[in-house]
């Protein structure tokens, strides 16, 4: 493919698409702070995938939690309980200017939307549940939504499960409750590929996004 022309698909006249590909949690935080003290003009959206770690949001209960030295752990300051993150999860990082405190909330509801609708893509059934915020498939949790708004930009965004280990969620209490059952993309479409899910994604948010903007 042409350079140029990959570049330009990227790039949108409010926001800029970043495939970050598999990045360390750790160096993506970093990096998010880094975006906001530079004051960027232009909006990103940041895809991406972690290696296997735990993070802590402001919610988080009980800070001597102890899980396992094979996994690091590290606090954040998005919003929610603890959530694990691996290889074959996919996360979107909204890095956007907020207006006002309202935007926050159509933020939210805009995300509900690309995730459903990506879902929905791969006939899957997805729906989002207030009780226990995220968007779930018969009753199981497939995908996190955690947002941090920070010196009038969003930050973070949500973690869909397309075809990753689910087990070291068993070591935790999923967002601080012990019934949340985790579940991915791959139990309900055995030929999903986390390349097609990226594709279906950055469509679902250029279409949805243009109701932010």
């Amino acid at each position: 493919m042409n350079i140029k022309k990959k570049i330009k698909n990227n790039k949108n006249k409010n926001f800029i698409f970043k495939d970050l590909g598999i990045k360390k949690w750790k160096n993506t935080f970093y990096n998010m702070k880094k975006f906001f003290k530079k004051k960027c003009v232009i909006d990103e959206i940041w895809l991406v995938e972690h290696p296997s770690v735990f993070t802590l949001g402001k919610n988080f209960y009980n800070k001597k939690y102890y899980i396992t030295k094979k996994i690091s752990m590290h606090f954040s300051n998005r919003g929610g309980g603890i959530t694990y993150h691996g290889i074959g999860q996919q996360l979107v990082y909204f890095l956007i200017k907020l207006k006002n405190r309202k935007k926050i909330f159509l933020l939210i509801d805009i995300i509900k939307k690309i995730v459903i609708k990506t879902l929905k893509h791969f006939n899957i059934n997805g729906y989002y549940n207030k009780k226990k915020p995220g968007i779930y498939v018969n009753k199981k949790k497939i995908c996190s939504i955690g947002l941090c708004v920070k010196n009038g930009y969003s930050m973070h965004g949500f973690s869909l499960n397309v075809d990753m280990d689910l087990f070291p969620f068993k070591l935790i209490i999923p967002c601080n409750d012990n019934k949340i059952e985790m579940t991915k993309m791959k139990f309900y479409n055995k030929n999903i590929l986390i390349n097609n899910v990226k594709k279906i994604l950055k469509k679902n948010i250029r279409l949805f996004m243009e109701n932010f903007y």
